[in-house]
């Protein structure tokens, strides 16, 4: 993991103080806000924590609506604060959403066209359950990253629930699988959203953009 300097994490910290606000959500490319400045975007399968993670990230409980059904998020849901030179934008998820087919089929052509097309887009933060490690989603999507060549970086979620042993064997498997994608960032950040772990070092890799 990436060594942060203090100031480096007094950034973060700063970046993430401000008020997050949820703008608007998006069904379509036109809906989409002018790219006025940088975006960073958290995909994920559903219920792998996304929302949980926003919420965690900005220090606001309810800012990202979190659900136990999966395949709520729908859009692409757009979150700012007023002053800062930064775009976060949460994707729907991806898996066994629940529901029709030509909804799940229009929003994957919706997280294509953002992907590909978004010239503001920084980074996008491919978030994994660290439970379990990689699926076959998960590994869809990260080869979908690498054609489109957009940079990512992989979130390991809820790291307070698997024991020590076994988190160290997701951490080793997802390693093993991030080194094969020319895309990726070799580097991945290992957080929890209930207990604040590695909420420093995601603001502080945020804030270096």
């Amino acid at each position: 993991m990436s060594e942060f300097s203090p100031k480096e994490i007094e950034a973060g910290r700063l970046l993430f103080a401000r008020p997050w606000q949820f703008i608007k959500g998006c069904v379509r490319i036109d809906d989409l806000p002018p790219g006025d400045r940088l975006e960073i975007a958290f995909a994920g399968r559903s219920n792998v924590g996304k929302s949980s993670l926003i919420n965690a990230l900005t220090n606001r409980v309810n800012l990202a609506r979190t659900s136990n059904t999966p395949g709520r998020t729908q859009e692409l849901n757009i979150f700012e604060a007023d002053d800062a030179p930064l775009r976060i934008v949460d994707m729907p998820g991806y898996g066994f959403a629940k529901a029709p087919k030509k909804t799940v089929e229009k929003w994957t052509r919706l997280i294509h066209a953002y992907l590909k097309g978004r010239a503001t887009l920084r980074r996008v933060f491919v978030l994994i359950d660290g439970r379990h490690g990689p699926k076959a989603a998960d590994e869809t999507v990260m080869n979908e990253l690498d054609t489109a060549a957009v940079s990512y970086q992989i979130v390991l979620t809820k790291a307070d629930k698997p024991k020590a042993g076994e988190l160290e064997k997701v951490i080793a498997l997802t390693s093993k699988i991030v080194a094969k994608h020319p895309a990726a960032h070799p580097e991945m950040i290992i957080t929890s959203s209930e207990k604040g772990i590695g909420m420093e070092e995601l603001r502080a890799t945020i804030s270096r953009f």
